[in-house]
């Protein structure tokens, strides 16, 4: 069995280096507060490194979960000393195409391979092995990390050269904050209009207008409640990203840009940590 080293154990991440664990792989662990290596070390038998060099030395296999393009890059400079010839970094991270094409490049010099394969599915997928996770970069790296990632990805999808994966997560997130957007404003409607918002979920969820989003979060959402993982703060994050390079490569996002500054009023409002189908709160308190 391949030895691996997780970096960055969040919501996300220790969840998933857990499934990796009691699945047979010898994993060492590294996160920035260390009591939180040393306590995921405890409960699931692993290792736990001082600082990220010494985490991946003679890691086959090196996962990143990480927050932004600046931690990413200052993890894999901690860890340049460490990396073995031949490995591979799978990065989990949701951070710009241009940082994972630039770190394939760079880490190809050195002899160790560079997958970007961002995830979705939340904290609830990380904590169950069901999160879908889309792959960019040399395909041969993809099927060697495959049996790994298996441990907690349900849809694993290489969707071509390195940043492809980042990309495709920017669809991603283009999408659900349409989605999301279109639910408040739906729910937010049938509460005004007096409905009894179960019926009426009841009676649409079947039909054309059902989503994930609906089936999970409308009726929380009717609700006021907001703490259900992913943020407020982290969903602006992504759509940077996805705007950003929409403007590099020409794409037109009149919706993104608009729920964008949606999720900018609720950050205003103190609610950056609230999680993203929090959009119905600004149209119920600016009534």
């Amino acid at each position: 069995m391949k030895k691996t080293a997780f970096l960055g154990l969040g919501v996300m991440g220790a969840p998933m280096a857990g499934h990796l664990a009691s699945n047979g792989f010898a994993v060492t662990v590294y996160n920035r507060t260390r009591e939180k290596a040393d306590a995921w070390a405890k409960r699931h038998g692993g290792a736990a490194a001082q600082d990220p060099a010494d985490a991946v030395k003679d890691a086959d296999l090196v996962f990143l979960c990480l927050g932004d393009d600046p931690d990413v890059t200052s993890v894999i400079e901690n860890a340049a000393g460490g990396f073995s010839q031949g490995a591979i970094i799978v990065d989990h991270t949701t951070a710009s195409p241009a940082l994972a094409r630039r770190l394939h490049d760079d880490l190809a010099e050195l002899g160790v391979g560079f997958v970007d394969a961002p995830v979705s599915g939340g904290q609830a997928g990380a904590e169950n092995g069901a999160l879908s996770i889309m792959c960019g970069g040399d395909g041969a790296h993809v099927e060697v990390a495959r049996p790994a990632m298996e441990s907690y990805g349900a849809r694993i999808v290489h969707i071509g050269p390195a940043g492809a994966g980042q990309l495709c997560k920017a669809v991603n997130q283009l999408c659900i904050a349409g989605i999301v957007q279109g639910l408040s404003e739906g729910v937010h409607f049938a509460v005004k209009a007096g409905l009894d918002i179960d019926k009426v979920l009841e009676a649409i969820s079947g039909g054309a207008a059902q989503s994930w989003q609906m089936d999970n979060r409308a009726k929380t959402m009717a609700q006021d409640e907001f703490e259900f993982g992913f943020a407020v703060d982290w969903m602006r994050k992504d759509l940077r990203i996805a705007l950003d390079e929409a403007r590099a490569n020409g794409a037109r996002l009149p919706i993104a840009a608009l729920v964008d500054q949606f999720y900018a009023d609720l950050q205003a409002m103190g609610g950056g940590r609230w999680d993203t189908s929090s959009l119905i709160r600004r149209l119920t308190d600016i009534d």
